[in-house]
């Protein structure tokens, strides 16, 4: 049977109509009964929950979750924003931005696609070395397209009660059907690792089984997007699952150059200023680099006092920078 403490909560957050928390403790007295080898019992409660969930009309129901401001368990496991991340904001390498735009456009011309039964990609594996644009995507995906972006707080989703991190995941992928949105899963290789590895938790084996089946399962209009820094340690299974894989790379000279130009174009510079230079030194730092770089120089010009920025300056921020 159900704890008291469960009880409370099913009691409570039916009492305030929080439907987010009622159907996640729910889940929890159901995981708690399939733990205990009350198989039946979990199975006819899993159903009845599901049932509960049709019926209820989230359109008309005075509980649904507002867009801007998840209630209940959903504020632990969600942070939600509207970007203003732009595509033509970003730099990036031109197969990287041509990936991201053919998706963006997909979603905006569903219609026409959908006409031809066709479906636009919504479910994306982001792949590359940290700070080279991958978060920064995802938001402008959401920016591009006017709705927002939900970013899954890992911590909060994963707990060391068996069950318990399973139905969190439950009532994120619930909530795409409620909330159209970019829903986020930012540093995915924390659950999203090889199954046979033998330093894996057990709990988190079990919350990657429950992703794969959740996203195949998804048939919601939101936009779900993984992020990793690390391709090589994903489990293989995921791969199939997502129906685009975008590549991000460390910038090259090009890019580098785009962005430092575009970062310093409000600030006055030496007139021997080599950006030339600049962009050889900063070779094998990411785009996150490269600006945090430009922003120590630009600081330092002001605190010196200084009319404008000599780039010998930022040669030697990049330079401690390559070190760290």
């Amino acid at each position: 049977m159900a704890s008291g403490n469960q009880l409370k909560a099913l009691i409570k957050s039916y009492k305030e109509g929080d439907d987010s928390r009622f159907y996640a403790t729910a889940m929890q007295i159901a995981a708690s009964e399939a733990k205990k080898g009350n198989k039946n019992l979990a199975t006819q409660l899993r159903d009845l929950i599901d049932e509960a969930k049709k019926n209820t009309n989230i359109e008309s129901s005075r509980y649904a979750v507002p867009i801007a401001r998840p209630q209940g368990e959903l504020s632990e496991l969600l942070e939600v924003f509207y970007p203003d991340t732009r595509i033509d904001d970003m730099v990036l390498h031109e197969e990287t931005k041509n990936s991201l735009s053919k998706i963006i456009n997909e979603q905006k011309e569903k219609r026409k696609l959908i006409k031809y039964g066709l479906q636009p990609s919504r479910k994306l594996l982001l792949v590359g070395p940290p700070g080279c644009g991958k978060t920064m995507s995802a938001q402008a995906i959401a920016g591009e397209l006017k709705i927002p972006i939900f970013v899954v707080r890992l911590d909060g989703l994963i707990t060391k009660f068996m069950g318990e991190s399973i139905a969190k995941l439950r009532l994120i992928f619930d909530a795409m059907k409620e909330n159209r949105g970019v829903y986020l899963f930012d540093e995915f290789d924390s659950i999203g690792t090889t199954r046979g590895f033998s330093n894996d938790v057990g709990e988190i084996k079990r919350v990657l089984n429950s992703f794969l089946l959740n996203i195949e399962n998804d048939t919601s209009e939101s936009i779900i997007i993984a992020a990793t820094n690390f391709r090589e340690v994903l489990d293989r299974a995921l791969f199939r699952r997502f129906d685009d894989i975008v590549n991000f790379k460390m910038p090259e000279k090009k890019q580098i150059l785009e962005t430092t130009k575009r970062h310093l174009k409000n600030v006055s510079l030496d007139k021997g200023f080599n950006f030339d230079e600049v962009a050889n030194q900063s070779i094998g730092l990411s785009y996150a680099d490269i600006v945090r770089s430009c922003n120590d120089a630009i600081k330092s010009m002001l605190m010196d006092n200084s009319k404008s920025l000599d780039h010998q300056v930022l040669l030697r921020i990049l330079s401690d920078r390559i070190q760290y």
